[in-house]
């Protein structure tokens, strides 16, 4: 899984903070998901649930509601209409820059305002919840010794899981005003519910609530002894291979195809997550570079000369295959190995002389390659020779150049 950060404007204008989980290979989906009251993008079952999902094809949106984590505004300025409309603003930007999504997922109070949103982006084929309550305004129990002050005054700080928040009476009525039963019956798309029997938190009975108010075709799937932020991986884990499976019957079977005019380059961008973990996306394909622990790094993918080595093998075999295809040849399977150096000039046999009176150190790159049928001497000479002339070998065997500039 690659995880990439973005930043896109909120309902209010505000620029909120994302992280786009990218499959290692084709995207099948995009998913958009919604994180539970005053949690944020990072909660631990957001990170494995949409990891997991990347792992399945499935491309996942996690952000910061406004005023929360990373993004900017006032969460006190904020409601339940407003995160609803954050929400919609991620489907249109991942329209606009993407696929908009196919499945939305929301977390408690989130999941609440995915069922409401559900039905204001169009191109949604299913939603889930996790730990919802039926009714928006269950999220006053949170709060409920400082109502009375918050009527009165207008707003009070009030402390929610250790954090201090200002909560407004405008929250309030917004709270009042919102139907999220009636939102469901009108959904008009799949459902799939999961909750805990023994939530603390958001008790089961909202389960119960908004499965009657849902039209066919809806599931529920009890979460047994899981607490409300699901703290343990296993019942992350869990909730993610369900909703995976789930899905399957409404996602589209395709891969989506890729805006080739947009990503003809390499983007190779800083995930923000370790010191030197980059993203990588090469067309459809995304993935990840960085360096070792004992670099520095967090070893989360190939090393920049990683890469460069893979190019070399990888070319080579691919000039093989296609010479030997050419000739008609049964060579069987093709496997290069490679290794990189950094040698002293004066060391290299096969530099010019005016290289190895440098005095310098250069790259040497060994390559050792072998197929898996038994070939005669003049088959296995001639494919060595026809090795050399990999684009990717002459590349590094010649001088380049790089031509950079500001973006």
């Amino acid at each position: 899984m690659v995880s990439r950060r973005l930043d896109f404007s909120g309902a209010s204008g505000a620029k909120l903070s994302a992280r786009l989980d990218l499959p290692a290979g084709k995207v099948r989906a995009y998913a958009l998901f919604a994180h539970c009251f005053t949690c944020s993008k990072g909660l631990g079952a957001t990170r494995r649930i949409a990891g997991a999902l990347a792992a399945e094809g499935i491309a996942v949106l996690r952000f910061d509601f406004t005023g929360l984590g990373s993004s900017e505004g006032e969460f006190a300025s904020t409601n339940f209409s407003s995160n609803i409309a954050d929400l919609v603003a991620a489907a249109d930007m991942l329209r606009e820059q993407f696929e908009a999504p196919s499945l939305l997922i929301g977390h408690s109070l989130g999941g609440a305002a995915a069922l409401v949103a559900g039905s204001r982006i169009p191109e949604i084929k299913a939603v889930v919840t996790i730990g919802a309550p039926a009714d928006a305004r269950h999220v006053t129990e949170n709060f409920a010794a400082d109502l009375g002050v918050i009527r009165e005054k207008g707003a009070a700080e009030v402390s929610l899981a250790g954090r201090k928040f200002t909560i407004t009476s405008q929250f309030l009525d917004d709270l009042e005003q919102s139907s999220v039963k009636e939102a469901v019956a009108g959904l008009k798309r799949p459902l799939l519910i999961f909750h805990a029997p023994l939530d603390q938190t958001v008790g089961i009975e909202n389960a119960s609530a908004i499965f009657t108010a849902a039209k066919h075709p809806k599931s529920f799937i009890s979460l047994d002894d899981a607490d409300h932020l699901l703290t343990r991986a296993m019942d992350a884990d869990f909730v993610a291979q369900t909703i995976s499976a789930w899905s399957q019957r409404y996602l589209p079977e395709e891969v989506i195809a890729e805006r080739t005019e947009e990503h003809a380059a390499v983007i190779v961008e800083e995930t923000g997550e370790g010191k030197f973990r980059n993203a990588v996306r090469a067309g459809s394909h995304h993935l990840t570079a960085d360096e070792p622990r004992a670099m520095g790094g967090t070893d989360a993918g190939p090393t920049p000369y990683d890469f460069l080595s893979i190019a070399l093998g990888a070319c080579t075999n691919m000039t093989i295959r296609m010479y030997a295809d050419r000739k008609g040849w049964d060579i069987g399977l093709v496997s290069v190995t490679i290794d990189h150096d950094k040698i002293h000039a004066r060391d290299c046999e096969e530099c010019a002389e005016s290289v190895r009176q440098t005095g310098g150190r250069i790259d040497q790159f060994s390559r050792e390659i072998a197929f898996s049928k038994e070939l005669d001497e003049d088959t296995r000479a001639k494919l060595l020779e026809i090795a050399d002339k990999c684009p990717v070998h002459k590349t590094l065997h010649q001088s380049s150049v790089i031509r950079t500039r500001l973006a």
